[in-house]
Order: C-alpha cells, then structure tokens, then sequence
C-alpha cells in the first residue's frame, strides 16, 4: 500500500506526537513492509529458510525504524528505513557465517607429535599472521589468541560487529593467499 506524501506526513504526525498514536505507527509499518521483502529479495540467500530469517529481522528493523525516524530532521524515511533494513540483514548474514567453521588444511588439525611436517605449517601460518597490519591485526589477534568474542572485539573498538567479522574476513583471505592456499 503506497502512501500519498500528504497522508504520509499525517500519520507521521500522529505517530510522533506526545503519546504517540499505536494506529499510526502501525500503518506506516504496514505501508512499508513492501521494502522489507523487496531488499531480501536482492540479496543473494539459497536456503529457504535463511531467506525468512532475513524478512523477519528486516522486519524487527523497519519496526525500529518506525520508532527512531525523526519526521522533522527532512529525512525521506524509505531512505532511512532502507539503510536500517539491508544493514539488520547483513548484520544476521555475518552471524549466521560465525556458526560455519574457517576452513583450514586438515594437515593444521594433525596433533601426532611424531610428525614434523605439521611445524613448518604452523610456522608459515604463525609468520603470515605476524604479517597483517592495523585493525585486521587487532581483530585476528583478539579473536584467534585471546579468543575473545566478535562482539566483545566490537565494543572495544567501537565498531559495529559486522565491521570485525569483515575484517576476519578479508585477514583470512590474505592470509591464505600469503600461504598460497587460495584454491583449497
């Protein structure tokens, strides 16, 4: 349901007056619960199940939208609501990638003390850690050597927790590549 400029203004008046009017708010959730679907729709999700956890938490955002849009600032609130939707969503992509393990060389996992051949790879991974720099440093060195958590990391240093987990990403990434490991 496509809202008119001028209805939409009314409901955004009622909805952010003292009190606040429960309808009003509900209509503009309603209105623009199109939004929601349409940004799952572009993200790229095989799993079915995966896709609705996507529209439920851009839903869960556009709600938090709703509450925290200020009408007076002269924000459009598709825009708003749209920056709000798509980051909640990556935002569940990025936990949902902490459950799957980081891949690495089933020879790292070897512990038979009586095989050397496992030191050397330890050795080139250790040193291609050492190799990093700035914020990927920090965030490798936090999560994998003092094992502490995403979200703690982010707190720390003040990101948002997608931010570390990119980070993580792009750290492993380079580090493989280091390693000469980027096909396998």
């Amino acid at each position: 349901m496509a809202l008119e400029p001028e209805e939409e203004r009314k409901l955004w008046e009622r909805c952010t007056s003292p009190g606040g009017d429960i309808e009003a708010r509900e209509e503009l959730i309603i209105a623009y619960r199109p939004l929601v679907f349409w940004i799952a729709g572009k993200i790229h999700v095989t799993d079915p199940e995966l896709k609705q956890d996507l529209v439920q938490e851009g839903m869960l955002a556009l709600i938090r939208a709703v509450d925290k849009f200020e009408p007076e600032r002269e924000y459009k609130f598709s825009t708003f609501a749209y920056h709000k939707i798509h980051g909640q969503m990556i935002n569940l992509l990025e936990r949902s990638e902490k459950r799957a393990p980081v891949p690495v060389p089933d020879e790292w996992l070897n512990c038979d003390e009586d095989e050397d051949s496992g030191d050397d790879d330890w050795l080139d991974a250790s040193s291609a850690v050492s190799r990093l720099q700035g914020r990927e440093a920090e965030v490798v060195s936090a999560l994998f050597f003092e094992g502490k958590d995403p979200k703690d990391i982010a707190a720390e240093k003040k990101l948002d927790v997608s931010h570390v987990y990119r980070l993580r990403r792009s750290a492993i990434a380079r580090i493989r590549g280091w390693l000469g490991l980027e096909g396998v």
